[in-house]
């Protein structure tokens, strides 16, 4: 009985160490892109009441706003018609700066500095330069009422 137990154990402790070598063996998916680190990760909790006069104009698609105090250079929050998205004001395509920080253009944001880098305010991707590698940082957003919460 002893042997049945302890020839048990050492199968036991073949399956863990192979198992413990298949995972450490594994890399930690890492999406991250170096050149993508311009933004600072800043801790972003805040909340929109949906009734106020500056931000009544997202109860209707497409109409993005800009939230200034928030993120690196603000947040810019849209209405895509099947939710709502929100992203950093600031390029992650730039070191931050003045320049930097988008402008709303309809229904995209565009960077102030000479490049002009543009962004869909609904996908967070860049348009039209196919060089750009970072598209937008995004937070999550929740709908409550009027009340949207923006954070991350």
């Amino acid at each position: 009985m002893m042997c049945q137990s302890k020839k048990m154990r050492l199968k036991n402790l073949k399956i863990y160490s192979i198992l413990i070598l298949i995972c450490s063996g594994c890399s930690k998916s890492n999406n991250s892109d170096s050149a993508c680190n311009f933004l600072v990760n800043i801790n972003v909790v805040t909340s929109l009441n949906l009734n106020l006069s500056q931000y009544n104009q997202l109860t209707f698609p497409n109409n993005p706003v800009y939230v200034p105090n928030a993120g690196n250079g603000g947040i810019i929050v849209n209405n895509t018609g099947i939710g709502y998205v929100a992203y950093d004001a600031a390029d992650p395509n730039h070191i931050f700066n003045d320049c930097s920080i988008l402008s709303i253009s309809g229904v995209e944001g565009v960077c102030g500095c000479s490049d002009a880098n543009t962004y869909s305010l609904s996908t967070g991707q860049p348009l039209g330069d196919g060089s750009l590698r970072c598209g937008l940082k995004a937070y999550f957003v929740e709908s409550s009422g009027n009340t949207l919460f923006i954070s991350n």
